[in-house]
């Protein structure tokens, strides 16, 4: 009986440990106040202007209908199979405001102009200020057509 009662008060312990442990982790590494909008957004690779996704390292903005509170930064990362980084403008580090829309440096970095943190483009690490990287969506990509949806 007291082994059985032993066994149990184990797993109620190991049960609400790991319910404690992951509702820590639900942030997705931005601040709380970080805004959380619907993204669905289709990109047909075809069109104008939309052809520097054609090209490893040629970041788009993207600012259309279900593009987040502030739009997107969209690009290639490889050729072979074809990979994408999807970015939310917002700073990942600071409650968003008049200054904090991240933009794109020289193609190779994105930047908050509020406080000059810094991330690689091609990876989302942060290299300066900031130690959290952009929050980042999920994308589907058809090579067959081009089309390229965008969405969390």
């Amino acid at each position: 009986m007291k082994k059985t009662f032993s066994i149990i008060s184990f797993f109620i312990l190991l049960t609400f440990s790991l319910l404690n442990i992951n509702s820590c982790s639900n942030r997705e590494d931005t601040v709380s106040c970080f805004p959380n909008s619907p993204i669905s957004v289709n990109l047909n690779l075809n069109l104008a202007a939309y052809n520097n996704l054609n090209f490893v390292g040629q970041p788009i903005y993207i600012n259309e209908q279900q593009s987040g509170t502030r739009g997107l930064i969209v690009v290639r990362t490889s050729d072979v199979p074809a990979n994408f980084k999807v970015y939310d403008r917002n700073a990942p580090h600071i409650c968003p405001d008049n200054s904090t829309t991240l933009e794109i440096k020289d193609n190779i970095s994105i930047v908050c102009p509020k406080d000059n943190a810094t991330w690689i483009l091609l990876t989302g690490q942060p290299t300066a200020i900031s130690s959290v990287p952009p929050k980042t969506y999920f994308w589907s990509y058809d090579p067959a057509t081009k089309n390229l949806n965008l969405y969390n």
